[in-house]
């Protein structure tokens, strides 16, 4: 086992799948050639919670994921397979969605300011009256009165009664309801206000993640906050439990540099990799102690070298034809932005507003012009003026009528040391997270894998050229980095995108099945439609069941027609009857079209797996990706993996079994196999980059690259090639040498390799320098 890993796995912990089940596939994950398992958040959370996200008590492994114990039995199975560990963690925030079962929020509930805990969250005491505000009523007050029960019998959970509001149950503060008062005069002496829940978007008087209300922000920047809610995660370092950790959300905190060198201190320098959106062109903030983000940005590079620069204007037309005219991606993620900076963020920015230390007229109209005008998630001043300054010229050109109040802002905001600079660098993030991942990308839909978390659709595809220069950059910068295809945050699988991107090499005749489709079943909204089509496209052959889940939420993110908040059931009436479409009237047209498409996808597919898994960075594989994987959104990512068809297919790839590229996913194991093996096994063959020259004809359809002695080639633009009608005279130029292709076991010698030989049983090569 290495001090950093060589690869990772990542395995999703849940109760039906817990650590018992995670140490039963060790052995697998050796044989595929992983490094390290990477397991998703350990901590007690939330009853029934599917992710771990929502973590309540940060003193214990969730006993529904396998409790310590499961802990102890999975690192020794790890440890027996010589795999390493590595444990996503969640220091930004806590789950209070029901307040009995995270003890510090019932505390903060029962005791209010002097409660022992009251420092660790992030609440404007002042704002709420001294008490915390909750949005849990259906109504007034006035309204729901009745509906509010008290139970002043004293419990050893609640020594001192409960108020109980249908499944809302929370703590009565001592004395409150000795003398037998009715349930209003009860509810005014407590420590919070219950509130109607609409109340939230604006009145709401505690950070939380994002928009969501039951998620409280973490005041993990206090250094007794850090040392209560990092003490299991570190006995998990100190005792070998874990050998890296996955910091989720860091740009939530109040200083991720700050905390990311305390934990490099708690764990004496362990791998740690942060989950950092990095905008297009932008960098990790080199002085932060961590070994690279999380990949998103490698997903991106990935996935635009495969892209047709030639679609790029074509499906831009048909994206202008089906909404009524051109849209420019800048101004829709302003206006996303916006909209959230004025709704679902409103407190935040009241917050905001409250926060600068003397009036500004038009503050909360310019923090949200700010916001919506804001290039990348956040700033770490006094590092990243310039995305300020960007900002402000946004935003004042915008709303000329605001360049006074912009003006009077800027100044105070770039003073890291006040509170306001401090809240905005907290807020830019939620801001572009809800505006552009969770609103605008299920907007933009020009073509689908484009809009995948950490890209920029406005960039429609890189070229080889560009696309070594970001893989050079990254081994010379951040060699220990991830690198990912699928996550449980993606919103398609990476197979998904991989089919999708061939629409951009036929574009005219996408535009065609499209039209076609949307004549059996519409929206009426047609940029949803090709949103909508392209998800039963990519994931097909999908259920009924689950193609319905993804498309509600499809719809409800774009917040158009419908939302989460005021569903229109006539509207979504329609958004499903396009799913029902797809299995009947319109399901001849999606079968044959995927049947025209599949195999290009699974060039691209083979491709894009190789680029990762051979390029510079740790490869995470994300659990089951290493058959096809037509997921769609969470939850549809988080589907059952079935491991032991995996291990069988594998064994039979052992045995000598050489599987076409077919539906079975097969060549896509052996792919991974191979190439975590390689890099496992002789890591000596991966010290550098260096991008490889294809010659001939077909040149631009390949993509090469040589890691000091272990050299991949991947095709690109596979209908091109075919329309071209192959490889033809293309080669490979390199040193000459006896070599071996991984993947098909054949040799190698010469200093010039023809491709058509080189890739005449699969699209991709991976080319090893004998021992």
């Amino acid at each position: 086992m290495t001090s950093r890993p060589l690869s990772t796995y990542r395995l999703q912990i849940r109760q039906d799948f817990d650590l018992d089940a995670a140490a039963a596939v060790t052995s697998y994950l050796r044989d595929l050639g992983v490094s390290w398992a990477y397991l998703s958040p350990l901590l007690k959370a939330g009853a029934g919670s599917d992710h771990g996200y929502d973590v309540v008590d940060p003193s214990t492994v969730d006993p529904a994921r396998g409790g310590k114990e499961g802990l102890d039995r999975f690192a020794a199975a790890a440890r027996t397979a010589g795999l390493g560990i590595l444990i996503d963690i969640v220091p930004n925030h806590t789950g209070v969605g029901v307040p009995a079962a995270n003890p510090w929020w019932w505390d903060v509930l029962t005791h209010g300011r002097s409660s022992r805990y009251a420092a660790a969250f992030d609440i404007d005491w002042d704002f709420g009256g001294g008490k915390v505000r909750l949005p849990i009523l259906g109504g007034t007050l006035d309204e729901v009165i009745g509906d509010i029960r008290i139970e002043a019998e004293a419990t050893a959970a609640a020594p001192y009664g409960t108020l109980r509001f249908f499944d809302h149950v929370l703590p009565l503060a001592p004395g409150s309801a000795d003398d037998g008062a009715d349930a209003r005069t009860v509810l005014d002496r407590q420590h919070y206000e219950a509130v109607f829940w609409r109340r939230e978007a604006a009145e709401l008087n505690y950070r939380r993640f994002f928009t969501v209300t039951t998620l409280a922000g973490v005041r993990v920047e206090e250094p007794e906050v850090f040392a209560e809610t990092h003490v299991e995660i570190l006995r998990w370092v100190r005792e070998g439990l874990a050998d890296g950790l996955r910091v989720d959300h860091p740009d939530g905190l109040l200083d991720p540099g700050g905390y990311l060198e305390q934990l490099a201190a708690a764990t004496g320098g362990a791998y740690v990799v942060v989950e950092k959106i990095l905008e297009h062109g932008e960098v990790l903030p080199a002085w932060w102690e961590t070994d690279g983000t999380t990949g998103y940005d490698a997903l991106a590079e990935i996935d635009r070298v495969l892209v047709d620069p030639a679609g790029d204007l074509p499906l831009g037309d048909l994206d202008a034809q089906l909404r009524g005219g051109p849209l420019e991606w800048g101004d829709l993620i302003h206006d996303t932005k916006r909209a959230v900076a004025d709704t679902t963020q409103a407190a935040e920015v009241q917050r905001l507003v409250r926060a600068l230390p003397q009036s500004v007229d038009g503050a909360a109209d310019a923090f949200s012009e700010l916001l919506a005008g804001f290039p990348v998630y956040r700033s770490y001043l006094p590092a990243g003026e310039e995305h300020l300054d960007a900002a402000a010229r946004t935003a004042s050109a915008r709303r000329p009528d605001l360049a006074a109040a912009i003006g009077g802002l800027l100044s105070v905001l770039k003073d890291a040391d006040t509170e306001v600079s401090r809240r905005f660098q907290q807020t830019t993030g939620p801001v572009m997270a809800k505006g552009v991942e969770d609103t605008a990308f299920y907007r933009y839909s020009r073509l689908g894998s484009l809009t995948e978390v950490g890209g920029d659709p406005s960039v429609f595809s890189l070229s080889a050229a560009q696309f070594h220069a970001a893989r050079a950059d990254r081994q010379a910068s951040w060699p220990h980095a991830m690198t990912a295809l699928s996550t449980h945050d993606t919103k398609r699988g990476e197979d998904v995108r991989a089919r999708l991107a061939v629409l951009a090499e036929i574009p005219e005749r996408w535009s065609e099945v499209l039209h076609e489709l949307r004549s059996h079943a519409t929206t009426g909204n047609g940029p949803l439609d090709a949103l909508l089509w392209q998800a039963v496209i990519g994931s097909w052959p999908a259920t009924p069941e689950r193609l319905h889940t993804y498309a509600e939420k499809a719809s409800r993110e774009a917040s158009e027609q419908t939302g989460w908040l005021d569903p229109d059931a006539v509207f979504e009436g329609r958004v499903h009857a396009v799913v029902d479409g797809a299995f009947g009237p319109a399901a001849s047209i999606v079968d044959a079209f995927v049947a025209e498409i599949e195999t290009a996808g699974w060039s691209n597919s083979l491709s894009a797996k190789v680029l990762q898994l051979v390029g510079p960075g740790v490869p995470d594989v994300y659990q089951g990706s290493e058959l096809w994987d037509h997921s769609l959104v969470d939850p549809d990512n988080r589907r059952p993996v079935d491991f032991a068809l995996r291990a069988r297919l594998l064994a039979e790839i052992d045995a000598g079994a050489q599987p076409p590229v077919d539906a079975t996913g097969a060549a896509k194991l052996l792919v991974t196999a191979r190439s975590l093996r390689l890099k496992r096994d002789r890591p000596d063959l991966f010290a550098r980059y260096t991008p490889m020259s294809v010659v001939g004809e077909a040149g631009a359809h390949a993509v090469a690259f040589d890691r000091g002695g272990a050299l991949a080639v991947a095709t690109r633009l596979p209908v091109g090639l075919a329309r071209r009608g192959g490889w033809g005279d293309t080669v490979l130029l390199r040193h000459s040498g006896s070599t071996t292709d991984v993947f098909t076991g054949r040799r190698f010698e010469g200093s010039t390799i023809p491709l058509r030989d080189l890739l005449a049983t699969y699209p991709v090569a991976l080319l090893a320098a004998d021992a």
